[in-house]
């Protein structure tokens, strides 16, 4: 009974952080396409270059890849919560700038329901639209803002059929609004506002597998491959024009508002990771992501530029290592650092958009309990090419905090 009350009060908990958006982020290269786009990685991914294909552990939550459920042991709870900071500079024809932003991440939890089927729920971010940059135009001036996200809340299963493989899949529900403002102020002192809506409201899915191949006593090697098929986005867009400081209603610019089906979608996603293992000790991993955008539609609205979209890749490198789990206390803190390169789905005329970055953290156990609180360090380089536009740098403080508790265990009677 106590372990029914614990878990319905941290799936209240986690049902309450519905509503907050994640992570703020403050780029204007999210004002294209659905924003920048998230990966699922956890505190401790993101400190290993946002890895997790082939990561396999029953005492980390891996939404990246849920096959790795099936790790799950037969007596441990995991819940995960995850926040961030950012520091962001930026630099474009106009000068520079900095600011800063952060607020929940994700939240996951992990438990067992069966020998070799593990379970996972939680909350995490698809992609997220956060800016604020002003420009000149004839007669007058523009300025463009913009805020929101897509958030993915799911429900996943892993299983392994037979030792050393799994397969799993995540079932998740797509929700959040998208809000992109063009206030155009001309220089006879009046001005206008066009404000494009996109409200999101549909089901995603993701599927995975992984296989670990013992070398040794004490290595191993493990594949995992995940994969997200493409659809059409359900949901409404709409585009509205009103003037400002106007007590009129706005007004919805024709066609009013429309169906995201057939005219908006989501792409196709491939990853696949190799890691290595060493006596629980070591980890290290190179991950690959694909995904088509160039293939997807997104539609043009008026009043707004055409957005085209380009096929996105991503390579990720991280490594772990502890020097000893049963040892003292600072020989079971984790060592972490990763590093990646990612091209983006985002094109701006004809400039790709691409980003790199460094990470680094650490897995610090509490002393009295399982739970390891991860402090990690991240730096984001993010710039077009051949025409860098704007050039952004962001310094990234990540802390995530995994509790471990044998909730499913049992006292012998004396």
């Amino acid at each position: 009974m106590n372990t029914l009350r614990h878990l319905f009060l941290i799936i209240a908990v986690a049902a309450a952080a519905v509503i907050p958006a994640a992570a703020q982020v403050t780029s204007p290269y999210s004002m294209y396409g659905y924003g920048l786009l998230r990966d699922n990685a956890t505190s401790e991914q993101r400190q290993m270059g946002g890895t997790g294909y082939a990561m396999r552990s029953g005492r980390q939550i891996n939404a990246m890849n849920p096959a790795s459920y099936a790790a799950a042991d037969s007596m441990t709870f995991l819940f995960d919560i995850g926040t961030d900071v950012s520091l962001y500079f930026r630099e474009d024809a106009t000068g520079k700038d900095r600011d800063w932003g952060g607020g929940l991440d994700y939240i996951t939890m992990q438990f067992p329901v069966a020998k070799n089927v593990g379970v996972s729920l939680g909350l995490v971010p698809y992609s997220s639209v956060g800016y604020a940059f002003g420009s000149d135009i004839k007669n007058g001036t523009t300025t463009h803002q913009g805020l929101g996200g897509i958030n993915q809340l799911y429900l996943g299963a892993g299983y392994a059929p037979f030792k050393n493989f799994s397969v799993g899949f995540n079932v998740s529900y797509l929700f959040g609004t998208l809000c992109n403002d063009v206030y155009a102020n001309s220089s006879d002192g009046t001005s206008a506002v066009f404000e494009q809506m996109m409200e999101v409201k549909d089901f995603h899915f993701r599927f995975g597998a992984q296989y670990t191949l013992p070398l040794s006593r004490r290595n191993s090697v493990t594949l995992g491959i995940s994969y997200e098929p493409g659809k059409t986005l359900l949901g409404n867009t709409y585009v509205l024009k009103y003037r400002q400081n106007s007590t009129e209603a706005p007004d919805t610019i024709a066609p009013g508002v429309i169906s995201l089906k057939n005219r908006f979608g989501l792409v196709s996603s491939y990853g696949v990771g190799l890691a290595w293992d060493w006596n629980k000790q070591a980890h290290v991993e190179v991950d690959f992501t694909y995904q088509p955008w160039s293939k997807v539609k997104y539609a043009t609205l008026e009043n707004f530029t055409r957005t085209k979209l380009a096929d996105r890749w991503r390579i990720g490198v991280g490594a772990s290592y502890q020097p000893n789990p049963r040892g003292g206390y600072l020989k079971r803190v984790t060592y972490r650092a990763g590093a990646f390169y990612n091209r983006d789905y985002i094109m701006v005329g004809d400039n790709h958009v691409r980003d790199y970055g460094l990470s680094c953290g650490f897995g610090i156990p509490t002393i009295s309990s399982k739970t390891v609180i991860n402090l990690g360090f991240e730096y984001h380089n993010r710039r077009a090419t051949p025409d860098p536009l704007v050039k952004e740098r962001y310094f990234n403080l990540t802390l995530g905090v995994n509790f471990n508790q044998l909730w499913f265990y049992r006292n012998k009677l004396r």
